[in-house]
């Protein structure tokens, strides 16, 4: 079945996602608290908003089974442009490692796919809860010129890898890591548990760290992906503050895509 989905036209299957979007909104209690409390936590809370953060978040699930299934150069060809990309393929030549930091925004899926045509990527990567799943997301994260690192000390050890050979690496900046994995770090005036290995990786004197978003474009015409070098820390700023706030600003440009839903304000088992 997931392969015959993914066989339909993007703008199909963006509009088959906003009517998923709004029945798990409708269905799930739970989802839809997260939802409305994260967005009011921002300062949305606009209908508006609300409504299309509700289509999107249906989106992204309907569009991935022709990410993950379909070949490399039909995913690539929905890329309408990719800002930025140019510049970090000059600095990867030039000899540096790169950090792609990649939240829960738009597209974030395609970004690796579209990144890997030029630079070799080592991506870290949790496997989903749903068993049947990890086959398929697998498929769709790794090929050619991609490496996936499990979310553990030996992936980790990869990321490390991969920089020391100069090559790039991609990380969730705003997935909630387990406990010991990070710190409370404020994220849209609230603590939220922020891992610290994105802001141990971009503090690196050796590497250059870029935000990564990719933005679904109307009616399913495709996606614009940006990379927008990570901004320097304020005075007396953590590393993890200084990646939430650089999150903060790139969601505000159209708040809409990013993942509301996802609850980014639990707390990891253990955790006071």
């Amino acid at each position: 079945m997931m392969q015959l989905v993914a066989r339909l036209p993007l703008r199909v299957l963006h509009a088959l996602g906003s009517v998923l979007g709004w029945a798990i909104y409708g269905l799930s209690p739970t989802y839809r608290r997260h939802l409305r409390d994260n967005l009011a936590q921002a300062g949305y809370t606009d209908a508006r908003t609300r409504r299309a953060a509700i289509a999107e978040a249906g989106k992204m699930i309907a569009e991935s089974p022709k990410l993950w299934l379909r070949p490399r150069e039909e995913i690539v060809a929905l890329v309408r442009g990719f800002e930025g990309l140019e510049q970090a393929a000059a600095l990867h030549a030039a000899g540096r490692g790169i950090v792609f930091l990649t939240p829960h925004y738009g597209c974030f899926e395609i970004a690796a796919q579209a990144a890997a045509e030029r630079l070799p990527l080592t991506v870290l990567y949790r496997p989903p809860r749903a068993a049947w799943l990890q086959p398929l997301m697998a498929r769709g994260r790794s090929g050619r010129n991609i490496t996936l690192a499990s979310a553990d000390l030996g992936g980790v050890r990869q990321l490390l890898s991969a920089l020391k050979r100069r090559e790039t690496v991609g990380i969730l900046p705003d997935q909630v890591p387990g406990e010991g994995e990070g710190e409370w770090s404020e994220f849209f005036g609230r603590p939220a548990y922020t891992m610290t290995l994105a802001a141990k990786l971009v503090q690196r004197a050796d590497v250059a760290s870029y935000l990564v978003m990719g933005r679904r474009l109307a009616r399913g015409a495709g996606y614009a992906l940006r990379m927008a070098p990570l901004p320097p820390a304020l005075p007396g700023e953590s590393g993890t503050r200084r990646i939430n706030r650089a999150l903060e600003e790139a969601i505000r440009e159209c708040p809409e895509q990013y993942l509301w839903s996802y609850n980014r304000y639990k707390r990891p088992r253990g955790r006071p």
